[in-house]
């Protein structure tokens, strides 16, 4: 029978579980990956945590869940032979434990790990899946059932150059009521919650308020969903609508003032996305450590490098239709890898000073410049990019970015990441030319509404077109989580 202070969790009483095993088995990369925390320390060496540290999930200034993260055993055959020998209220085992021990070095951290347990925390015991079953595992599995508290067993499958787990499984099957996998290096967000879910069948005292926290979750995830869509939306229709221009008169020079504006253009627009994905990453909470994007990503080339055209949007055939949506315009049909810009970028203010060079080819004019161009008498404008294939390219990128971070465990500290095959030169690698002609249909209808010229923009394709982003982003999460990967 335990003690009152031992007791479930109550309503409005945070859940707490600490974070037990073995010097090294992960257990703060573990806590790390649940809590969202990256400044938590992971370090490969063994004995870093040396006190308890608790780290509480808070969502909305509320407090959801708590993980306390504890030193690993050290001498667990001799707590072991104590255990046993105790002969006193199996639910106070762990206060006299604390009591007989806390002044002897040799049981300092034993003390310390208790501490949490003793307090009422639920138990998460963490293994290294990758090494056999030893005698100093089975004591602390021993130990952690004597103690009576709710329990589960976590195979941490990090590195598995071997795999132990069917001889863990067997071991556990004594000593928790609860057994899973998790590897803190890969598990994203429904593997949190799968996690939790596992957490509700270890006593049946604690699942209404581990469903509230799984509750907690599921609409914090929305809401990022919704603020992510809102940041890409947003960051979109900024590039597509954005336009530099200078003064001309008779000193300037057209050729070097066609390179200052394009160079101005393309920071700007490379700002506008860089502040998104700052955005994205905040959201959802990648704070300490440098998300260091693939080697192999796309997103390693500049948004206006010409491997980026020609690896992102669409492919000519599905551009063709889609342009015929947006009324086929040579923006929109010349040229799908002009390094992000075509001649529709250029923009006349003013009497027309070198129409001639606005009518060249549009794959000549990328070769020569950003962007063909058209002088005005008085001004010389640099977008909008009249471009469809610019729009792709945007969500292409923004949705690669997200899928990236969401993937992203925060208890992962390597900069290595999923290798992938030996792609087709000419394949496509983003998700646009996977859309639905529905969708591309959406896609056209929202870039003729913003790159018109009409005052009033259609609100209505620019909810559809919100409306798509959240569901590919959506699609997006669900195929992380089943393939590990996007």
């Amino acid at each position: 029978m335990t003690s009152d202070r031992m007791a479930a969790p109550g309503h409005g009483t945070v859940p707490e579980f600490a974070v037990l095993g073995h010097p090294n088995e992960g257990k703060s990369s573990v806590v790390s990956t649940l809590t969202e925390d990256d400044q938590i320390r992971v370090s490969p060496f063994p004995g870093e945590t040396t006190v308890c540290r608790t780290y509480t999930v808070k969502i909305d200034g509320r407090d959801i869940i708590r993980f306390v993260d504890t030193p690993g055993f050290q001498v667990p055959r001799q707590t072991l032979a104590w255990f046993r020998s105790y002969e006193g209220d199996a639910g106070h085992i762990l206060d006299r434990f604390i009591q007989a021990h806390k002044s002897d070095p040799f049981f300092a951290d034993e003390c310390e790990l208790f501490a949490p347990v003793a307090r009422g925390a639920g138990i998460i015991y963490v293994v290294n899946g990758s090494r056999p079953v030893r005698n100093d595992d089975l004591a602390e599995m021993e130990i952690l059932r004597l103690t009576g508290r709710p329990r589960m067993a976590i195979i941490n499958a990090k590195h598995m150059e071997k795999d132990y787990t069917r001889a863990w499984r067997q071991e556990f099957g004594r000593y928790f009521n609860a057994v899973r996998v998790f590897n803190s290096n890969t598990a994203g967000f429904y593997e949190r919650i799968r996690m939790l879910e596992s957490l509700k069948s270890i006593d049946q005292e604690w699942e209404p308020a581990l469903i509230r926290v799984i509750q907690a979750f599921e609409q914090e995830w929305e809401k990022r969903n919704r603020l992510a869509c809102a940041y890409i939306s947003h960051a979109i229709e900024k590039s597509l609508t954005f336009s530099v221009s200078t003064g001309m008169d008779d000193t300037t020079d057209p050729v070097t003032a066609k390179e200052n504006l394009s160079t101005t253009y393309k920071k700007n627009l490379r700002d506008i996305e860089k502040t998104m994905f700052h955005h994205i990453r905040s959201l959802f909470k990648h704070k300490e450590y440098e998300v260091h994007l693939p080697e192999y990503s796309v997103l390693q080339h500049d948004l206006f490098a010409r491997k980026t055209w020609d690896l992102l949007g669409l492919t000519g055939t599905q551009l063709a239709a889609a342009g015929a949506l947006v009324g086929g315009t040579m923006g929109v049909m010349i040229d799908t890898a002009a390094h992000g810009l075509s001649f529709g970028m250029f923009t006349a203010i003013g009497g027309i000073l070198g129409a001639g060079s606005a009518m060249m080819g549009g794959r000549r004019m990328a070769e020569q410049s950003p962007a063909g161009i058209r002088l005005g008498g008085d001004r010389l404008q640099v977008g909008p990019n009249k471009n469809l294939q610019f729009l792709y390219i945007l969500l292409d990128r923004a949705l690669i970015y997200y899928a990236h971070i969401i993937a992203r465990p925060h208890g992962r500290r390597d900069m290595k990441n999923f290798q992938p095959g030996q792609a087709d030169k000419e394949k496509k690698l983003g998700f646009s030319t996977r859309m639905t002609p529905g969708q591309r249909q959406i896609c056209a209808r929202y870039f003729k509404s913003v790159t018109g010229r009409k005052l009033v923009r259609d609100k209505k394709a620019a909810l559809a077109f919100a409306v798509l982003v959240q569901t590919l982003l959506e699609d997006i999460a669900k195929q992380t989580d089943k393939n590990g990967q996007p």
